[in-house]
């Protein structure tokens, strides 16, 4: 029933999701409401931040979003969702924000090359941009975050810096992420010593060697832990001489220390790991973790609702020609662990707290 009524709901608002204009058009269409917000901008603005799943990473996300919604400089109603029944989730609670007449949506999209209707269908009633994961292609007006490749990099160079050699395993989400493909070939070409160039492509299901290392392969999960913990079992166990893996997404980090802890290779199988897992940075504080790369997810929710505000009020200042608005990633190590420890647990307690 609930279905039945958003179908209508939709219907009646005459979304016209099979016949949706082209991505630049739904970009000037934007912009022209933009424009037009300066004669008379939105007194009180609502906007909403969409994650593409669960994870102490998102609730610092929402911290940040809900904070900036009291900012005195900005003052708006701020809608935080976080799907955790993947794709068709995200995309009902899309659907479900434009229904209910929101103003703009962030988002970090799943697999943006299948949401093309939903993404047209936020930017024909909303105002559209991506967060985290991009979707360059959407009509969305610009990109909050780090470059992925380029913060693959980091990750690879870390990798680079405490393994000089063998076999290597990636173990990650999935692929169809915009994030997700970047961020692996960036930590490729780290670890191999290339130049970078962010459109070469390793095959994931290819081994090959190179440059001393050999990439045994790359296994994805779609986010089941118990599936993401068996992967890397599976791999310690079929190569009882891997000297290297890394874990693209937090979980993925986290569920390789696990492993590395219950099977006694602490030292033996070098990690370099990607977001800020407590027990990742824990692992980093012990020694055995050669550090992790890590995001500004506060920062993400911050802006995404800074920008869609000013939105509203019809200032685009503050996106670049390119439409990325870089928020860069660092390197954590054993130095700095414990420092970015205490400031993280206070944001994670503020995502929690966060109404």
């Amino acid at each position: 029933m609930k279905k039945l009524i958003s179908l209508v709901a939709l219907a009646s608002l005459g979304l016209g999701l099979v016949a949706a204009a082209p991505a630049g058009d739904l970009v000037e269409a934007q912009k022209a409401r933009i424009a037009a917000f300066k004669a008379a901008p939105k007194k009180r603005p609502h906007v909403a931040f969409v994650s593409n799943g669960v994870a102490d990473f998102w609730t610092i996300a929402k911290a940040g979003a809900i904070a900036a919604g009291k900012a005195k400089d900005i003052d708006c109603d701020v809608t935080v969702e976080f799907p955790g029944g993947g794709l068709g989730d995200q995309k009902r609670m899309l659907e479900d924000l434009v229904i209910k007449g929101i103003d703009g949506i962030s988002v970090s999209p799943i697999d943006p090359s299948n949401q093309v209707e939903v993404m047209n269908l936020v930017a024909e009633k909303a105002l559209l941009i991506t967060n985290d994961s991009d979707a360059p292609k959407a009509p969305r007006l610009c990109y909050i975050g780090m470059d992925n490749y380029e913060a693959g990099l980091l990750c690879g160079k870390l990798a680079r810096e405490g393994c000089k050699g063998g076999k290597v395993a990636i173990f990650i989400g999935r692929l169809e992420q915009d994030n997700a493909k970047r961020r692996r070939q960036g930590f490729i070409d780290g670890l191999l010593g290339r130049t970078p160039d962010p459109t070469r492509f390793d095959e994931p299901t290819k081994v090959f060697t190179e440059g001393g290392y050999t990439f045994v392969g790359t296994w994805t999960d779609s986010f089941d832990r118990a599936k993401a913990k068996a992967n890397i079992e599976d791999v310690m166990i079929k190569n009882p001489d891997l000297a290297l893996m890394t874990g693209l997404f937090e979980y993925n980090s986290t569920l390789a220390v696990e492993v590395i802890k219950q099977t006694g290779k602490q030292g033996k199988v070098q990690l370099a790991a990607f977001d800020e897992g407590a027990d990742v940075i824990a692992a980093i504080k012990e020694g055995f973790v050669l550090g992790t790369v890590v995001q500004d997810p506060y920062g993400y929710g911050y802006e995404s609702v800074k920008v869609l505000n000013a939105f509203c009020k019809g200032d685009m200042s503050m996106v670049p020609a390119n439409g990325i608005i870089n928020i860069p990633a660092k390197v954590i190590k054993k130095d700095n662990a414990e420092a970015f420890w205490k400031d993280l647990k206070a944001k994670i307690k503020a995502g929690k707290d966060a109404k």
